[in-house]
């Protein structure tokens, strides 16, 4: 069963539009509210940026027949529960165990969660493991997906610059990157620490494909990511422009946000106003 057969089976059906995805979208924005009003708290802010993007990329990845989704920026794990058990990929709702002593739902991803295989959260790890399974993936005739999500912030790492450029050296298309450009970090904005100026020339001098769209757009990501020839030899990278925070108008592009343990009242009020 793939991505497209799970959305079907669910209470909706399959997408097809930008504006059909809203109501799942909202869902997952509610759920990573309830994420952060548990006592462990969680980074709210890039959680809420990242999650259209990890939308698009389970949506358009047949997960049984092998392809990846590998969350680099692993500190937006509550993202990542969110989707997941939105689309049918964790069976229990995470709110319930998320931080708890002994739960596997920790505050980074990590390979003892099903469908999770790479723990992330080092950040520039994630990025680097990609590029490595899609050139084993390649290397055995196969070559099935790997996508990645990665930071704006998280590109400041080197590591990050050595894997892209060993998967443009061995024509890797079959991986793809998508960038969370949400234009923060833990310490403040991105142009303000390391800028990123012209990314996406950047990206081109390493080979890549590049697309820039609004992160927010899941369908305009499924259709890049579903007509990118991954049996060519050129890597993708997606620059997803993101509000930090997005759907909680309290905090989007608020600098304090970066991470939250929110009182219940407020997780209330702040999930009746997502949008």
């Amino acid at each position: 069963m793939n991505m497209q057969t799970r959305i079907e089976d669910s209470d909706m059906q399959a997408p097809r539009h930008a504006a059909q995805w809203a109501p799942l979208q909202q869902k997952i924005r509610r759920t990573i509210v309830d994420l952060a009003a548990t006592p462990t708290g969680c980074h709210i802010g890039g959680s809420l940026s990242v999650a259209d993007i990890l939308l698009a990329a389970f949506a358009c990845s047949d997960r049984e027949q092998g392809d990846e989704v590998i969350l680099s920026k692993g500190h937006a794990a509550a993202g990542l529960y969110a989707v997941m058990y939105h689309l049918g990929e964790l069976a229990d709702d995470p709110v319930a165990s998320y931080g708890a002593k002994g739960s596997i739902l920790t505050g980074h991803p990590n390979h003892k969660i099903p469908g999770v295989r790479f723990s992330t959260g080092s950040l520039g790890h994630g990025v680097a493991y990609a590029v490595g399974w899609a050139l084993a993936r390649k290397m055995k005739g196969d070559l099935r997906r790997a996508l990645v999500v990665a930071g704006d912030g998280e590109l400041q790492e080197g590591l990050c610059w050595e894997a892209f450029q060993l998967a443009s050296a061995q024509q890797l298309g079959n991986f793809v990157m998508v960038v969370d450009r949400n234009g923060g970090q833990n310490d403040g904005a991105v142009a303000d620490i390391s800028p990123l100026n012209r990314l996406d020339l950047r990206l081109q001098g390493f080979g890549f494909c590049v697309v820039e769209l609004d992160g927010h757009d899941v369908q305009a990501m499924v259709d890049v990511i579903r007509a990118h020839d991954h049996h060519g030899g050129q890597p993708l990278a997606i620059i997803a422009n993101t509000v930090k925070g997005k759907g909680v108008p309290a905090i989007e592009n608020n600098p304090s946000c970066h991470y939250a343990v929110l009182r219940p009242a407020l997780a209330h009020k702040w999930k009746e106003a997502v949008v």
